[in-house]
C-alpha cells in the first residue's frame, strides 16, 4: 500500500525518508513488508501519502490474515 501511494504522489523512496525522517533502507523494507512501521510513523506515512481510510482498514485486516 505505501509503494502504490508513495508512486501516485510521486515521492521517490529519498524524498520520502526525507520527509518521514527515517533511513531509505528502512522505508525499503516498510514497502517490502519486512519492517512494520511503529504507530507514529504509520500515523505520519498515512498523513503525508494521504491514504484513503478504506486502504487502511484493508491493510490491517490483511496483516491480520496473514498472522
Amino acid at each position: 500500500m505505501f509503494k502504490e501511494y508513495r508512486k501516485k504522489h510521486g515521492y521517490t523512496q529519498e524524498t520520502l525518508s526525507e520527509i518521514l525522517n527515517i533511513s531509505s533502507r528502512h522505508l525499503q523494507r516498510i514497502e517490502r513488508n519486512k519492517n512494520e512501521p511503529s504507530l507514529e510513523l504509520f500515523r505520519k506515512m498515512v498523513k503525508v501519502l494521504n491514504i484513503d481510510d478504506k486502504d487502511i482498514v484493508n491493510f490491517i485486516k490483511e496483516k491480520e490474515s496473514k498472522q
